[in-house]
């Protein structure tokens, strides 16, 4: 079962960061990312802007086109076959929701400020002593977590650390 952590930035970029952070983890075998959001609340307007990691509109559209050319060519027409199904993978993509679901997100978001950012990320396996350090050097602050309560308060100290030795320099 995947664990939900969500964490709160004092800026609009900072999430994205983390975000990339994350990635390259990733790549070194160090967290199991099963979903990842970054959510920006405009300073101006308020208004919540979602971004996900994972692109199913895309995904969707390649998918139907690979679909539609196969299905196209028992037609003798693999050309309007792929056009079509990438229509439909698309719209299929853009309705469909994967790991975090969005409207939970949006939910949660409603607590931040304008002018932040957060991450929703949704960890399979994570190699704690050494992603927790890496997250920890961009501060924030836990908006929501599924963490047992003694290792919410762990990250939650190491976030506080980092924010006041900012604070401090």
């Amino acid at each position: 079962m995947a664990e939900l952590i969500s964490i709160v930035y004092p800026d609009e970029f900072r999430a994205a960061e983390v975000m990339a952070t994350l990635k390259r983890l990733q790549r070194g075998y160090l967290v199991d990312l099963e979903d990842a959001c970054v959510v920006v609340r405009d300073k101006e307007s308020g208004k919540i802007k979602l971004h996900q990691a994972v692109d199913l509109t895309a995904i969707g559209a390649t998918s139907g086109a690979l679909w539609g050319a196969l299905i196209g060519l028992i037609f003798l027409s693999p050309l309007a076959g792929m056009a079509v199904g990438a229509a439909a993978g698309a719209i299929g993509g853009s309705l469909s929701d994967y790991g975090i679901d969005d409207g939970f997100i949006k939910n949660i978001s409603e607590k931040m400020r304008p002018g932040t950012s957060a991450i929703f990320m949704a960890l399979r396996n994570i190699t704690r002593d050494k992603v927790e350090p890496e997250l920890a050097r961009f501060g924030g602050e836990i908006l929501y977590t599924s963490l047992p309560k003694e290792s919410e308060e762990a990250l939650q100290k190491l976030l506080a650390e980092h924010r006041s030795a900012n604070l401090s320099a």
